[in-house]
């Protein structure tokens, strides 16, 4: 089939929902066409090899859906400096299993004023000390040829203040102005401050920001420096799909869509999770496949799953590939602070009985901070409220509480509603800074063996497991930001510190800590990538152990069928799953195992898979 072809094919396939979709939301015919003749321009200066994995991802639709996926999310500059030191690391990628890199926040961004990269002042310029455009695509190409998908972030609600749109709309431009929201008088911003909630009611309060040169209020939902793009402006649709058709053709796979419930706004609503944002996603998602339909939508919606859902759209109409597991990633903290696996066990059951299409990334932690938006209905069906409960839960993490082995630090603490999120590695969280400082061997047994429970527990979830960079060597908080005025107030970078490639040459080495954590997620991830039973389709449910402090999943795929057994306690635990008979085998070990006595040390677990009975 010829080049003109299968563009045509793909267009014809999409064309009449999407120009519907388009018109209803702006009426412009105009400006629709302008789009089409730009989406045509775009594919055909997509590269040889992107459309020939375009051609091939066509093929196999659920080529993301399989078990052989392991995601890493890791800073550009923390950990090789720049585009060319990631470059020089594929390698040590390789060697950690990870198929699919995702880049942190890389594009231009005024120095003291990113937020961590995500005030965008150029979409089509990599920030200087990290490299160039033509790095990246160095970049994507040097990771297709060893199997690795590229993922990066899209900041589609707003730009930065130094963005050339927002620096035209500050001289008065009334294009420009148009592109975002502006008032002359405080009228209409205060009938949204009525409606809107704050994001950072103690950093950055309220959502609109006064600018006395040009007299006018600006909306900043985030911070005062971040405005907010105006959608109800066809050409603001337009120009960002061009940047995104841009960064696609640099050899990106995978889009991550910022903070998408927010990006339509109305008055009297929370201007979260409108209707036309998923009239917006999903022309994305047709743009997408008729230009670059290898290429995944990745939707940050920080919901409990059952209310992301409509993130998915419908199987006859899709938007975002994959959403983030954020409610359980917050709940699998809270089990660990209570020894207690109720609520993660419901809020498992609830993913598992959302339909198999829907695919969940899971992670235990990432670049931002932990927010305890936990099911407090559920919780105070016994007794747990939810102001003492999260006061309890950042005490416990920060090591003052539960006879907690943690160490971390607040994120944007409010002294009058007590709310507070918390920033840690994994491996702080777990105890292994605190064993390391007081050289506690048995301590450090105990912390090595909680973060390997909880990765294990994290592959047994349906879905895309994804690592933080240095989770796999045990990396712990870095106080030193607090020397660098630029992030000193920002407690998240506790956890983004740089790599420790000195600790990182220890892997191969079995008598160190980076060495045995290593060593045993590896073990992990081979099983995972070994194992049909471990398919994002595969079905999966938990069953009842008898003790709140053990959780127990089941996954079956295709006849395999293997369960998962974790301790979030400090003591050694017997389970007996005597209803469930069948004889097993321990993944881990290669022992022979029934479930009619499972012995499980402190923060222990096991994989057993049923052997096939003899007919």
């Amino acid at each position: 089939m010829g080049k003109k072809e299968i563009y045509t094919r793909r267009l014809e396939r999409h064309h009449d929902e999407l120009r519907w979709l388009y018109m209803e939301l702006y009426d412009n015919g105009d400006m629709f066409a302008e789009l089409c003749d730009n989406m045509q321009r775009f594919y055909k200066e997509r590269g040889t090899e992107l459309k020939a994995m375009d051609s091939v991802r066509e093929e196999d639709r659920n080529w993301y859906k399989h078990n052989d996926l392991l995601g890493m999310m890791l800073y550009i500059d923390n950990f090789a400096g720049t585009i060319k030191g990631v470059e020089s690391k594929l390698d040590y990628i390789e060697q950690c299993n990870v198929n699919y890199v995702h880049l942190m926040p890389f594009l231009e961004t005024p120095k003291g004023r990113s937020d961590g990269g995500y005030a965008v002042s150029d979409f089509r310029k990599v920030q200087e000390h990290l490299g160039s455009m033509e790095d990246l695509e160095h970049l994507t190409a040097a990771c297709h040829r060893k199997g690795i998908n590229v993922c990066m972030d899209f900041v589609m609600n707003h730009t930065s203040e130094d963005h050339e749109w927002a620096k035209r709309a500050r001289r008065g431009e009334g294009e420009y102005m148009s592109r975002y929201f502006f008032f002359d008088n405080s009228y209409i911003p205060s009938l949204y401050e009525k409606t809107v909630p704050q994001v950072f009611p103690t950093t950055a309060p309220g959502n609109f920001t006064w600018l006395p040169e040009t007299e006018h209020f600006v909306m900043t939902t985030f911070y005062p420096y971040q405005w907010d793009l105006n959608y109800k402006n066809p050409r603001v649709f337009n120009e960002m799909m061009y940047h995104f058709l841009y960064l696609a053709n640099r050899g990106i796979d995978i889009i991550r869509i910022d903070a998408v419930p927010y990006i339509w706004k109305e008055l009297g609503t929370q201007c979260r999770n409108l209707p036309q944002v998923h009239t917006i996603v999903r022309m994305m998602r047709m743009i997408s496949e008729i230009v670059c339909p290898g290429v995944l939508l990745l939707g940050e919606v920080v919901m409990e799953p059952e209310k992301v859902v409509p993130y998915f759209g419908t199987v006859e109409k899709p938007e975002c590939h994959m959403l983030y597991n954020v409610t359980t990633m917050a709940t699998t903290w809270h089990t660990v602070a209570t020894r207690d696996t109720r609520l993660l066990k419901r809020q498992l059951d609830i993913v598992s009985s959302l339909p198999k299409d829907y695919v969940f990334l899971n992670y235990l932690r990432c670049h931002d901070d932990i927010g305890w938006g936990l099911d407090y209905d559920v919780l105070r069906e016994d007794g747990i409220k939810e102001r003492p409960h999260k006061k309890y839960l950042n005490d416990y993490f920060q090591g003052y509480a539960g006879e907690s082995c943690s160490r971390g630090e607040l994120y944007n603490a409010d002294p009058v509603t007590g709310d507070a999120r918390f920033c840690g590695t994994t491996a702080s969280m777990c105890g292994i800074e605190k064993a390391g400082f007081e050289q506690d061997s048995e301590g450090m047994e105990r912390a090595i063996r909680m973060d390997v429970m909880l990765h294990a527990y994290m592959f047994m979830q349906s879905g895309i497991p994804v690592l933080y960079s240095g989770d796999e060597i045990a990396q712990v908080n870095d106080y030193t930001y607090k020397d660098d005025p630029d992030k000193a107030a920002d407690s998240r970078y506790i956890h983004r510190g740089a790599m420790n490639w000195t600790l990182a040459e220890n892997i191969s080495k079995p008598d160190t800590v980076e060495g045995r954590l290593f060593t045993q997620l590896g073990k992990l991830e081979r099983i995972r990538k070994s194992e049909k039973v471990f398919e994002t389709n595969a079905d999966m449910w938990t069953i009842d152990t008898g003790d709140v402090a053990v959780l127990c999943i089941a996954r079956h795929f295709a006849g395999d069928e293997v369960v998962g057994l974790f301790n979030f306690s400090e003591h050694e635990k017997t389970i007996r799953l005597d209803a469930y008979g069948g004889k097993f085998v321990d993944m881990i070990m290669g022992d022979a195992q029934t479930l009619s006595e499972i012995h499980i040390p402190a923060y222990g677990f096991c994989y057993l898979k049923r052997k096939p009975e003899k007919k």
